[in-house]
């Protein structure tokens, strides 16, 4: 059950992180935001503020902010229609009711000539069974569209996506994404001030029982300044050549109270989990020290080493020197989530920034579907001058969230069989 609870904070946490992202910049540009979602599928919970309709749904693989203009709209009136139509008290049309208008004896019903709702405002037509004289009406900019009793907001030109600037477009995509890395770095902020961060030098702070450094002689805050004929100065430096050299017998100089202390170890070998090969390691832990304007500079750290690390591992499966069954889905995920937690709150924390920060990478790629796929098609649109045929991107953006999907029933069949099988 902790498991379960932690899995579903971590998942909600970071989609709504991500989510919020695009709202906000939605907003400040004036776009209609007209649901935002944590999760897929059915509705489990809602309501809504300020025009924009917040959901929870079932199945925890995504979410979205659904704005105005970016996908086709629901509203749909077409000359022909028969609507009904209900005025405010300035005779503007406030409700427009596609069908079971018997349930609006007030409306006015007419057959649509012409309609425009998205710049002139307006809807022409005849009343029914009346042909001689064309009635015009002039629609407010926050009428209702009412089918199936279902009441939707619509969206002039100035409150959809395509209407603003290249910029802020840009933005309203980008802003999911940053909104990772920027949780990201608040989280290792965190971790830092609770248990302090990673002093530069290659000093130990804890030696593991029966490890190959205790048997040396090893003791907490050792510092080691040399390795054989090779001065060492930071930690990544002492790990690196430990890590190097299973098996061998290594001559250590350590700072121990002032005083240099001659040790010699032989770092276990420990075999990578592919079966080839093998790493060393001595069983001694980093010293770490706590500092509050520290933990700044190692939360933005941190973030950008392990951004680093998955734009390599992202490089490696693009050029396939990783496999697809590197990758992990939500049962992955899940299950990996379950190791973690029970090693502990921080560490469980740790991993959810690691999470957020692949979160926001990923979407960065410019795939169909992603953020960074329309960002490319924003790119695209400030090079030639002119936004892409929206049918052209459209089914690109089709096509690619299909095979996406078909990734992600690959994946999961992939954890399936990693745990099951």
């Amino acid at each position: 059950m902790t498991t379960v609870i932690a899995f579903i904070f971590m998942f909600g946490l970071l989609v709504f992180v991500h989510e919020l992202g695009h709202l906000i910049f939605a907003k400040r540009a004036g776009m209609l935001a007209r649901e935002f979602a944590i999760g897929m599928g059915p509705k489990i919970f809602a309501f809504t503020k300020n025009d924009t309709l917040y959901t929870i749904r079932l199945l925890p693989i995504g979410g979205y902010v659904r704005v105005a203009g970016e996908d086709p709209e629901i509203i749909d009136l077409k000359p022909g229609h028969h609507i009904g139509l209900e005025f405010d008290g300035e005779g503007k049309v406030n409700k427009i009711i596609v069908n079971n208008k018997s349930k609006h004896p007030n409306a006015r019903v007419i057959e649509v000539e012409k309609v425009d709702l998205d710049h002139q405002l307006i809807i022409e037509g005849y009343e029914i069974d009346e042909e001689e004289d064309l009635l015009r009406f002039q629609v407010d900019s926050r009428a209702l569209f009412v089918m199936d009793e279902k009441e939707t907001l619509i969206a002039p030109y100035e409150r959809q996506f395509a209407s603003k600037t290249v910029g802020q477009r840009a933005m309203q995509l980008f802003a999911g994404p940053m909104m990772n890395f920027l949780l990201a770095i608040l989280i290792f902020i965190v971790i830092g001030v609770v248990q302090g961060v990673p002093v530069d030098e290659a000093r130990i702070s804890e030696i593991q029982k029966g490890a190959p450094a205790a048997e040396a002689g090893f003791k907490p805050n050792d510092e080691v300044i040399q390795i054989d004929d090779q001065s060492v100065s930071t930690w990544s430096e002492f790990t690196t050549i430990v890590r190097s050299n299973p098996g061998e017998e290594l001559s250590m100089t350590v700072l121990r109270d002032g005083e240099p202390v001659n040790l010699t170890v032989v770092p276990k070998e420990i075999p990578f989990e592919g079966g080839e090969g093998s790493y060393g390691q001595i069983g001694v832990m980093q010293a770490m020290e706590k500092t509050f304007w520290g933990s700044f500079t190692y939360g933005a750290t941190k973030t950008y080493e392990t951004t680093s690390l998955i734009l390599t591992n992202l490089a490696m499966l693009i050029t396939g020197q990783l496999g697809l069954d590197m990758l992990s889905g939500p049962v992955g995920i899940y299950d990996a989530t379950d190791q973690v937690v029970q090693t502990g709150f921080m560490n469980f924390l740790m991993w959810t920034a690691i999470l957020s920060i692949n979160l926001g990478v990923v979407n960065l790629v410019p795939l169909p579907a992603l953020d960074g796929g329309r960002l490319l098609f924003v790119g695209i649109e400030l090079v030639r001058g002119k936004p892409m045929e929206p049918e052209k991107e459209g089914i690109f953006h089709f096509v690619g969230f299909a095979l996406l999907m078909l990734l992600m029933i690959i994946v999961t069949w992939n954890d399936i069989q990693r745990l099951f099988l």
